[in-house]
C-alpha cells in the first residue's frame, strides 16, 4: 500500500484499538495499491491529516491484506471512506474527491 504522508495505516490486527476505540472521529480510507484513484487521494489525506488532526483522525486499510475488515464492512469499491464516531460507522463515501468537497461531506461529522 501507498502510505500517505501523516495518515496511519491500519489492519485486521489492530483496527479495534485504532479505529474503534478511538476517542476522535476517524476517517478510514480503504485502499489497495493497485487502485489509481486511491493513489490520488495520498496527497487529500495527507493534507487533511495534517489541517484536521485535532478534530480527525485519518487512517488507512489496505483492502488486499486485511481481508476480515473489509469484509466485516463490506467493502466491495476503491477508494471507500468510513467515518467512525463512538466505535460506529457513521457515514461512507465511494470514490476519490478533491479535498475542498471532501471537508464538506464531513462537515457534519467534525
Amino acid at each position: 500500500m501507498i502510505k500517505a504522508a501523516g495518515v496511519t495505516e491500519v489492519t485486521d490486527g489492530d483496527f479495534a484499538t485504532e479505529v474503534i476505540d478511538s476517542a476522535l472521529p476517524v476517517l478510514v480510507e480503504f485502499t489497495a495499491d493497485w487502485c489509481p484513484p486511491c493513489r490520488q487521494m495520498g496527497p487529500v489525506l495527507s493534507a487533511l491529516a495534517a489541517e484536521e488532526g485535532d478534530r480527525l483522525k485519518v487512517v488507512q486499510l489496505d483492502v488486499d491484506t486485511n481481508p476480515l475488515t473489509t469484509n466485516a464492512y463490506k467493502v466491495l469499491s476503491m477508494p471507500t471512506f468510513m467515518v467512525f464516531r463512538a466505535g460506529e460507522p457513521v457515514k461512507a463515501m465511494v470514490g476519490a474527491r478533491p479535498k475542498r468537497r471532501l471537508l464538506e461531506e464531513l462537515s457534519d461529522v467534525l
